[in-house]
């Protein structure tokens, strides 16, 4: 027989899993399987997804443990289609640079400084949870700067990783390092990726906390 709370008292129960983090896995897996259709270069394709090869599996195995923000499973979703389409077609030839490029006039395709943008902006949100939960940083001033000094410390990372490719891969890896000719291609991709992780905290920084709060 079910007894009635104590008077004064509220009853709860578990709030239910939310369906977004799954509807972002399946956007993402969809988008994955699109983007492996007939791309132009397999391995420029697996070059560039390789990241979301790593990361979904890695997100749904910890789902339990360390469940992400709603915010957080939209920006990797969004980041994880982003180096889908451009390893779809090529960071040089996205079809959606291209027209930008062509109404804006630009001497080159635009989509690979939105990629490194997005390489900053997204990972600021995952490198500030990751801060907030495991660390004595929530709420301190120094989350901020360590939050920024960790995604271009990535953004580094990854310049090597495409340094590496050129050495192995020599011309067959100028389309995942999609440069254009510009000389100061690794320091424009870095340059965006700190403009897009400052940009991230100013303005997702305060509804971040809102979630987390929760």
């Amino acid at each position: 027989m079910m007894k009635n709370p104590p008077a004064g008292s509220t009853a709860t129960s578990p709030a239910p899993p939310s369906a977004l983090p799954r509807v972002c896995v399946a956007v993402v897996v969809a988008g994955l399987a699109v983007s492996a259709w007939a791309p132009h270069d397999r391995t420029t394709w697996l070059l560039e997804v390789v990241w979301v090869l790593i990361g979904l599996p890695l997100a749904v195995l910890t789902r339990r443990r360390f469940p992400l923000s709603g915010l957080l499973c939209c920006l990797l979703a969004a980041h994880a289609l982003v180096l889908a389409l451009g390893g779809h077609y090529t960071y040089a030839q996205v079809p959606l640079g291209e027209w930008v490029q062509d109404g804006l006039g630009l001497s080159r395709n635009p989509y690979d400084r939105f990629g490194h943008l997005m390489q900053g902006f997204v990972p600021a949100i995952l490198v500030r949870e990751l801060l907030v939960r495991t660390s004595p940083l929530r709420g301190s001033r120094w989350l901020a700067p360590l939050t920024v000094c960790a995604c271009l410390a990535f953004s580094a990372l990854f310049e090597m990783f495409e340094w590496v490719a050129a050495v192995i891969g020599g011309h067959a890896a100028d389309a995942f390092l999609a440069t254009q000719g510009d000389v100061w291609d690794t320091q424009w991709d870095m340059f965006c990726a700190l403009i897009g992780a400052t940009v991230s905290l100013l303005l997702l920084s305060g509804w971040h906390d809102r979630q987390l709060n929760r």
